[in-house]
């Protein structure tokens, strides 16, 4: 069985890349070895793949994949979780739905914070720079630290990263807080990208910081959120940590076949039981409106005329690159592009399917999973900031359940015999 989604005609090396789970490197030596053979589009004469080429492909990928599988699990303790860097409380509403309790959050952004009081006022949250706190208190009181803390480079100095040579960056603050509360287990997310920041280097310093504070690296994953009932393509890098006397391993949540598209996050359906409420949002320029008329759904700037194109995408079209998500108008078919801080940014730019705007705030958050009934606080603009930068709920909720059942096993562990 096939994904649930409508595919179109059409796709670019970036896109075929992205619906197969490859690299485009990867591709391109399919294409020399005839595995997978890029063809001409005929109008614009790129090169690309078609809908036929890619379908054998995803049948044998969704083989994989279990046709009813569920993460669900039911906490047999109360478990409770210390959150840092916790943003608008994507994450930690997830965690929360799967059966955890916050007892603390840490957050810097003023405006994250309000968020998180307005809707939670029961949470205690700790407003500020990391740095300046302890978190000693909850030693032996907390079972999960997590944090999406920042991507930062480390000095090396031609020696194996320790704990203390950390010192300065948000991942030291981050292991510090693990090192002081002693969870049974850790996570942190990041980007993808941190899989090859500085040459892997950042990514080994800090698994090597986790040993050395006693704690047991899961092999890292990268999870898909389409994959975990987000109808966006996003990405997120996932590190567990283990405590070193817990003789178990960390089951990463197990994909689901279903992915969901705009059209089940906007309009009432499996995902939502009504449409997406009325709500602000950003408008584009008028230059910018006229270029995007022009663009059909699911289309991107290399459907608009070659002047256009050229005016538009200034030096850029000149360069290589597919540039998929700049002019980029989201069709109802598909998931979502990745969303960013802002949605009308040049070269990221998520256009309406119907109408020639950006997505209004509750679009946003629709994308992202959000319940309805979470408000965001600050300006339009601070409110996009947060959504943009959130860890998507359902995402959450699915690591969630893949955490609950770690804690379930650990508890069965401990009882005595």
């Amino acid at each position: 069985m096939l994904y649930n989604l409508v595919m179109k005609d059409y796709y670019t090396l970036a896109e075929a890349a992205d619906l197969l789970g490859k690299s485009k490197k990867t591709l391109r030596i399919w294409d020399n070895e005839g595995k997978l053979s890029a063809v001409r589009e005929p109008m614009s004469n790129y090169r690309v793949y078609r809908k036929e080429q890619l379908l054998p492909f995803l049948e044998f990928m969704n083989g994989d994949i279990a046709e009813d599988v569920s993460n669900r699990t039911v906490p047999e303790n109360e478990y409770s979780v210390l959150e840092l860097f916790a943003g608008a409380g994507g994450l930690a509403i997830g965690l929360e739905q799967a059966g955890m309790k916050c007892v603390a959050l840490n957050e810097i952004d003023k405006w994250a914070c309000e968020t998180l009081r307005k809707n939670r006022p029961h949470w205690n949250v700790y407003e500020g720079d990391i740095k300046d706190f302890s978190f000693e208190k909850y030693k032996g009181k907390v079972d999960v630290v997590t944090g999406g803390f920042p991507c930062q480079s480390f000095s090396y100095a031609g020696k194996r990263l320790g704990f203390e040579d950390a010192r300065g960056t948000l991942f030291y603050e981050f292991a510090r807080v693990v090192n002081e509360v002693r969870p049974a287990v850790c996570i942190g997310e990041n980007v993808r990208g941190l899989l090859n920041h500085d040459g892997g280097k950042t990514l080994q310093g800090m698994l090597s910081i986790l040993d050395e504070i006693g704690y047991t690296v899961m092999p890292v994953q990268v999870l898909k959120a389409i994959n975990y009932n987000v109808p966006q393509k996003r990405e997120r890098l996932i590190l567990v940590g283990v405590r070193k006397d817990i003789a178990l391993s960390f089951e990463y949540p197990k994909p689901y076949k279903r992915v969901y598209n705009l059209s089940d996050a906007l309009k009432k359906g499996k995902l939502y039981s009504t449409n997406v409420p009325k709500s602000e949002g950003a408008k584009y320029p008028k230059a910018k409106k006229e270029v995007l008329d022009l663009v059909p759904p699911k289309g991107y700037w290399r459907d608009l005329p070659v002047e256009i194109q050229k005016e538009f995408m200034g030096a850029s079209f000149y360069l290589g690159g597919g540039k998929t998500g700049m002019a980029r108008r989201i069709g109802w078919d598909e998931p979502s592009l990745t969303l960013t801080c802002s949605p009308a940014q040049k070269q990221t730019e998520r256009c309406h399917p119907d109408e020639t705007r950006p997505f209004t705030v509750r679009e946003y958050a629709r994308i992202q999973t959000f319940p309805d009934e979470w408000q965001f606080s600050g300006s339009v603009s601070h409110q996009y900031k947060q959504i943009g930068n959130a860890v998507p709920v359902n995402l959450g909720k699915e690591l969630g359940y893949a955490i609950v059942s770690f804690l379930n096993s650990c508890y069965n562990l401990s009882k005595p015999k």
